[in-house]
Parts: C-alpha cells; sequence; structure tokens
C-alpha cells in the first residue's frame, strides 16, 4: 500500500453518524410493521434513553388460563428496549434478550418500560419492566435485559 492510500484509509470516518429517534419519528416507523400495528401498540414517550409503550388487553393476546400470552410479554421487553436504544442510536436490531417472568399479566392493559443502560459505538445495554394494569394500580409482571445492535 502506497502513502497516499495510507492517508486516504486513515482520511476515512471512523464512525456513522446516526439520527436518534423521538416520539413522533417512532410513531411513524412502527405504522411500517405488520405485526406492531396488529399489537395496537401505543407509544407514550421515546426520548434520552427512555421509552414507554402501552397495550390494551384484548382476548386473541390471552393464553389458555387466561392470563397475558408470554409471546405479548416478549414483544413488549424487546420493543421497550429497542425503542429507548433507538432514542439514543437511531434504527437498531435486537442482538439478543433475557426476561424473567415474576407474576401472572392479567388487567386492562399492559404498560413497557425501557432505559438504555450503557451506549457504545457498537451495541446498547438496555433493560424493560412490563407491568399490568387493573384501575390505577400497576403490578410488575416481568423484567428483562436486551443487547441491541445500531442498524443501517
Amino acid at each position: 500500500m502506497d502513502v497516499t492510500s495510507k492517508i486516504e484509509k486513515l482520511n476515512k470516518p471512523i464512525a456513522k453518524i446516526r439520527t436518534p429517534a423521538d416520539l413522533v419519528s417512532l410513531q411513524e416507523k412502527i405504522q411500517t410493521s405488520p405485526f406492531t400495528v396488529w399489537m395496537n401498540v401505543e407509544i407514550t414517550a421515546c426520548e434520552d434513553g427512555f421509552a414507554e409503550l402501552i397495550v390494551s388487553m384484548r382476548e386473541e393476546l390471552k393464553q389458555h388460563n387466561g392470563f397475558t400470552h408470554g409471546a405479548v410479554i416478549g414483544f413488549l421487553i424487546d420493543s421497550a428496549c429497542c425503542w429507548a436504544a433507538a432514542s439514543k442510536v437511531g434504527d437498531v436490531v435486537t442482538a439478543e434478550y433475557k426476561l424473567n417472568f415474576i407474576a401472572p399479566a392479567v388487567g386492562e392493559k399492559l404498560i413497557a418500560r425501557g432505559y438504555v443502560i450503557k451506549s457504545t459505538f457498537s451495541q446498547v445495554i438496555t433493560r424493560a419492566d412490563v407491568f399490568s394494569v387493573n384501575g390505577t394500580k400497576e403490578t410488575l409482571v416481568s423484567t428483562g435485559l436486551a443487547t441491541v445492535t445500531p442498524y443501517g
């Protein structure tokens, strides 16, 4: 490699500039996701490493005992983590997530709150909690951790 090629290589940008998501851009973006639309998610916050979303309960989201199906809880953990991360680094995909079920999810609606723990160039470590809501009472039903990767 000649000197000019080495200098050109050194002058290339190291990191891609990413535009963080905000509430409005995320609300628009999820309209292109058929599953998210079917879940009828309401996003109430997406800023500075925090996201909050709500899913109203309906019969098709329940399992045979009448509790919210675990796949719905997994979707909420994943989405809350990703959307919190997106508020820091823009578009993301999930690299992995883990969740713990704490209590049966029964109630009028579910609220998921996601938080960024640490953000780097290559990954964002996040956590989320899911609460079932009956009237004004919130009950913690699940908690999870996710590693999220900037995309694009």
